[in-house]
């Protein structure tokens, strides 16, 4: 035995990266687009932050359904796949059989060994379809509470995003200051949000960072310069 155990650290929670920055991405872009908008069209702060209040409700809750329904279908599929997987080794079992030793002859997996194994997993029909769920068609049994977790995460990344840019405009800043503050304000937070994905995921947080700045950026000025040609 090793004097200094040996410790694996491996990042398991993808899943809710990827809502969080679904929803702070499109948090910090669409509000700060029509802000940024509305600012060359009103002269009124109180106009761009009803507006921007009730975008962030509507995005809020488009994206949360959104989520919620590409869980459920996540869900289902893996669902579907099981019960196919379960008739195919009642009634294809020596098809079944020879899928899972072609699975493990490509990892270099030999007879007698071969043999010995394929027919370990053939003995527990639970056991074979997860194997076959997992190795044939790459697929991982979804947490059945993973919906709702995540249209919550992203709803609220979602306003969380959204405040930011809208901040300057909620504490009555002039209207083309308040521009300058948002877009600064939004900067920083891509830049801080990209930062602590790079953390979170194992990448370089400079890296992350600029990423998330450059492409959040190309979005926010898209979306901006779309909107100023209504204005």
């Amino acid at each position: 035995m090793p004097a200094t155990p040996h410790i694996e650290q491996h990042f398991t929670g993808s899943e809710s990266v990827r809502d969080v920055v679904i929803g702070m991405a499109d948090g910090l872009t669409v509000p700060f687009a029509l802000a940024a908008g509305l600012t060359a069209a009103v002269t009124s702060s109180r106009i761009i932050v009803t507006a921007g209040l009730a975008e962030i409700a509507a995005g809020a809750i488009a994206m949360g359904l959104g989520g919620y329904l590409a869980a459920r279908t996540d869900q289902e599929h893996y669902l579907s796949e099981e019960q196919r997987e379960y008739k195919e080794i009642q009634q294809l079992r020596e098809v079944e059989i020879e899928e899972v030793a072609s699975i493990f002859r490509d990892y270099g997996v030999k007879s007698p060994v071969l043999d010995q194994v394929t027919n370990a997993i053939a003995a527990d029909p639970k056991r074979w379809v997860d194997f076959m769920m997992r190795f044939e068609l790459g697929l991982e049994r979804p947490d059945p509470k993973r919906a709702p977790i995540s249209a919550m995460t992203i709803a609220v990344s979602y306003i969380v995003g959204g405040l930011i840019p809208l901040a300057p405009y909620i504490f009555g800043a002039e209207l083309h200051r308040a521009l300058i503050y948002s877009v600064v304000l939004t900067g920083i937070a891509l830049a801080i949000f990209g930062a602590v994905k790079g953390k979170l995921t194992g990448i370089s947080m400079v890296k992350s960072a600029a990423q998330t700045t450059l492409v959040g950026g190309v979005a926010a000025t898209a979306a901006f310069y779309l909107a100023s040609l209504f204005s």
